[in-house]
């Protein structure tokens, strides 16, 4: 594995919310970069203060498709490949269902094959999702799962499922060095204000003096982990030369109540947004908390950063954003009714 200066990383979903900050991260490293990404849930933005940036590359391309053949090119010759082009949370995923999954299945077989050709590490960026609405508490990564195969969240799923079981299966034959991380709920700056997610949509609504929505009682549980945090996982699991370690859970397995969450922020905002109760959508996991033993023995790695720290970035994050912007981040009555925890 090369490091700094001499490594050349394509990143595929490297405009989105967790790409565009390990794009950051492997710059500050000294490596050169190419984001490349189709603008479905990215957004140009993201990326904007690296357009002077002599080591990074933007491509606009989606990986359903044939790469773009410049990526082919002797100027990019890449030692890594990650993969984290998929819309990650429901109101996105489930807008365009049939695009979701072939996304995770056929544009995963596109990088793994392009990994191959080229002899290239290859990163999956996988999700707790695909422990559904888990049976075993902690979820540990032996633990194969609880999915609604053909439920409104099973194009994501099932896509990311299927993600792995190709990934792993050119690693048991050979064909790619593989690195899969299974990612639990992350937040930070750069999320979306539409993304659906639990944390986006409290911030913003607690923000913007509007009824703050919970689904269910508020006891279902998610652990967050801040993104710089998730993405100094994956630099560690990329960079692992031990044994092949099958998928590795990477979140913060501190565990909270959504309805507890609603309150931090509250009290963080000094809103008086008044909490609303709506009904819990289908499949909708009631418990997430993720085994971190993997990580913490193979990598080193467990989270650092603070919940009322992250959400003090993040909250000072979206409200930079109003400001910028200089209207409401609202969050519609359709977005409300999607979902609202997403992977990250």
């Amino acid at each position: 594995m090369k490091n700094g200066k001499d490594k050349h990383v394509l990143v595929a979903g490297g405009a989105g919310f967790l790409g565009s900050h390990l794009c950051d991260a492997l710059l500050s490293e000294g490596a050169h970069v190419v984001a490349l990404d189709n603008f479905q849930t990215g957004r140009k933005q993201n990326l904007r203060h690296l357009e002077r940036e002599p080591r990074f590359d933007l491509v606009d391309s989606d990986i359903i498709k044939p790469l773009p053949a410049r990526l082919r090119s002797k100027r990019f010759k890449f030692d890594e490949v990650y993969n984290l082009a998929c819309a990650a949370s429901p109101p996105h995923y489930q807008a365009d269902p049939e695009h979701t999954m072939l996304t995770s299945v056929i544009g995963t077989h596109n990088l793994l094959t392009f990994a191959e050709s080229i002899e290239a590490r290859f990163f999956l960026a996988s999700t707790s999702e695909i422990y559904g609405d888990p049976e075993v508490h902690p979820q540990t990564e032996s633990y194969w799962g609880n999915v609604n195969p053909t439920g409104p969240r099973a194009c994501y799923d099932e896509g990311k499922r299927a993600a792995e079981t190709l990934t792993f299966d050119f690693d048991r034959s050979g064909r790619a060095d593989v690195r899969v991380a299974r990612i639990f709920n992350t937040y930070g700056p750069r999320m979306r204000a539409d993304d659906g997610r639990v944390v986006s949509n409290v911030i913003c609504q607690a923000l913007a003096g509007e009824d703050i929505t919970i689904y269910g009682d508020g006891s279902q549980t998610r652990s967050f982990c801040y993104v710089s945090d998730l993405v100094d996982g994956f630099l560690r699991l990329m960079a692992y030369q031990g044994l092949f370690p099958g998928a590795v859970n990477l979140g913060n397995p501190v565990e909270l109540t959504v309805g507890d969450l609603a309150e931090r922020v509250l009290a963080m905002t000094g809103s008086s947004s008044r909490i609303v109760a709506r009904p819990l959508p289908v499949d909708d996991p009631r418990r997430r908390r993720p085994d971190i033993t993997r990580a913490k023995q193979l990598l080193g790695w467990s989270p650092r950063t603070s919940l009322e720290a992250g959400l003090k970035a993040t909250i000072a994050w979206f409200s930079d954003e109003r400001a910028h912007d200089g209207k409401s981040s609202r969050i519609s009555p359709a977005q409300e009714g999607a979902v609202t925890m997403g992977q990250a």
